[in-house]
């Protein structure tokens, strides 16, 4: 039997399907894309959309083998970090 998604162009999800397809809240990845420490996403009119083949490469940036494991990669808690926005810390000290 064929499959009926053959040839169809990858699917995306909404922030609340995104969400629950990585076991996140939705709130922690809308933090997660305020931040910059999230997973890419489009932009189509107001709606934001995920790739799964993004989410996917997201999640496998924290792929360890054991605690030892230092791949040089990481996934960021969502908060607002220095090294990735040094506006952040410019508010923060004025």
């Amino acid at each position: 039997m064929p499959d009926p998604n053959a040839g169809l162009p990858p699917r995306y999800l909404r922030t609340p399907e995104a969400a629950r397809f990585l076991g996140l809240s939705g709130r922690t990845l809308e933090k997660h894309r305020t931040y910059g420490t999230g997973p890419r996403y489009s932009k189509i009119g107001g709606r934001v959309v995920y790739a799964i083949e993004d989410l996917q490469a997201w999640v496998s940036r924290g792929e360890k083998h054991s605690t030892s494991d230092d791949t040089g990669q990481e996934v960021l808690p969502a908060k607002r970090h220095a090294a990735i926005s040094p506006a952040y810390v410019r508010k923060a000290r004025s």
